[in-house]
């Protein structure tokens, strides 16, 4: 999704990035960083952000602004999308989402732009035109609170994590109809292989990750992993899964191949890991300490920390993703 990186020095070996987007989930914003850490801007978006994703183009990041610091928290949070013109370093819009709050998770449809987020309030998948800052279509998701989404290569399901039901919904976009295929539980995070044949749902309370086959829409297998796996992504050559562990200080590694955990890199946390994400180059992950204020950065070929720094206090980093130039 992310354009080549640009190459710089960088101390402890690092890979060389242009700029990483983080976002400030306790502080509402988007801020620009170094690839040292150090912060060049912040945008403001709406109350307490948990998701992003990002115009084909790379001109625009849209956040999904759930009003809550967690999904345990109770309350009715927020109900908008905030769309940041990445180059000119503002907001550019907010959509309203009327009565659907809560939303969490985010991506973009392959071939139309449009924006796909998952509200917990209520359980549904919403289709949003950008361009129109409207919604344009919903969906139910079939399940009890619709977390994370991930849509396949051609843009025809959905793939909706919920929560509290420890199920995925397979939701036919065309149709409408949702299958539910049971996971481990609390399923979180998701991604889709790089051939488009599976994707692989990050169980946080079931130790373990659910591999779905997008051809038959069922569970085909899984992987154990550490305590918490929470975030994951795929390397570029499909080869590796790379996953923050929430209940362990601790990214690990599996592979697509052996469905077997390859490694791990230990970091020092204030308390836990809450995202993952991955340069283009797959060199790279990024992971992020909220509660403490700090990124890790780990070299992916060598499975070991490169570096670490700290954010302005009190903003509660979550997703840390390499920056696309627009």
């Amino acid at each position: 999704m992310f354009a080549r990186l640009l190459l710089a020095a960088l101390p402890l070996g690092a890979a060389q990035v242009q700029t990483l987007l983080i976002l400030h989930k306790a502080a509402s914003s988007l801020g620009f960083y170094t690839a040292a850490g150090v912060q060049e801007a912040a945008v403001p978006v709406g109350r307490h952000p948990h998701e992003m994703a990002f115009s084909a183009d790379g001109r625009f990041a849209y956040t999904t602004d759930n009003g809550t610091m967690s999904i345990e928290q109770a309350g009715t949070g927020g109900n908008s999308i905030s769309i940041i013109d990445l180059k000119d370093r503002k907001r550019a819009a907010t959509v309203a989402l009327g009565r659907f709050r809560r939303p969490h998770g985010i991506d973009v449809h392959p071939t139309t732009g449009h924006v796909f987020v998952s509200c917990e309030l209520p359980d549904q998948l919403l289709e949003i035109d950008p361009a129109k800052r409207a919604i344009v279509r919903t969906w139910d998701t079939g399940g009890k609170t619709a977390h994370m989404v991930v849509l396949d290569h051609p843009g025809l399901w959905a793939y909706v994590s919920h929560s509290n039901s420890s199920n995925v919904g397979a939701l036919n976009l065309a149709t409408g109809k949702v299958k539910l295929i049971p996971t481990g539980g609390r399923p979180e995070g998701s991604v889709l292989s790089r051939d488009g044949r599976y994707v692989y749902v990050a169980n946080r309370e079931g130790a373990q990750v659910t591999i779905i086959d997008t051809a038959t829409q069922s569970a085909v297998g899984s992987i154990p992993t550490g305590k918490g796996p929470v975030r994951i992504q795929v390397t570029p050559d499909g080869k590796t899964l790379v996953y923050a562990l929430i209940h362990e200080p601790a990214i690990e590694f599996a592979d697509t191949a052996t469905r077997k955990v390859t490694g791990r890199v230990p970091v020092k946390l204030h308390k836990e890991l809450v995202s993952l994400n991955l340069s283009a180059d797959g060199r790279e992950a990024f992971a992020a300490d909220q509660d403490g204020d700090t990124v890790f950065v780990v070299s992916v070929p060598d499975r070991k920390l490169a570096r670490q720094f700290k954010v302005p206090a009190g903003s509660g980093p979550d997703p840390v993703i390499p920056m696309r130039r627009p």
